[in-house]
């Protein structure tokens, strides 16, 4: 009896954890919105340089490039002001390491829309130069 009373407190704990799990795992994915492909176009910037100095165009080109290949994220600066966060496709990330090489430039990128917590992300699936 002692067994199967002890079993059944096991039980109830792990599917009690597990409830627990699955709602912090929804909570999570509150806000993100992940939408039909969508195309943008504008300039590329490195978020580092744009978000501290304001930095994009032509004279800036040759550094947003070292940033880019340093790491820094980044971004596609739209006509209307609005900035996305670019992120690389998990499946093949070619588009987005091409998108890196235009940077300063206006390009069109197509891809999946996020967004979460304020922040506004777009999976670069192709990218154009203009």
């Amino acid at each position: 009896m002692k067994k199967s009373f002890g079993i059944i407190a096991m039980l109830t704990i792990l599917v009690t954890v597990a409830f627990a799990i699955a709602s912090f795992a929804h909570d999570d994915m509150k806000g993100m919105k992940t939408g039909k492909d969508i195309t943008v176009k504008g300039e590329i910037v490195d978020l580092a340089c744009y978000l501290d100095h304001g930095a994009t165009g032509m004279k800036h080109q040759q550094c947003a490039l070292t940033c880019l290949k340093g790491g820094q994220p980044m971004g596609l600066l739209a006509a209307d002001g609005k900035v996305y966060l670019l992120l690389a496709d998990h499946q093949d990330g070619k588009p987005f390491d091409e998108a890196k090489t235009y940077a300063a430039l206006q390009v069109e990128i197509t891809g999946p829309l996020a967004e979460k917590a304020g922040l506004t992300g777009l999976t670069v699936e192709k990218v154009k130069k203009l």
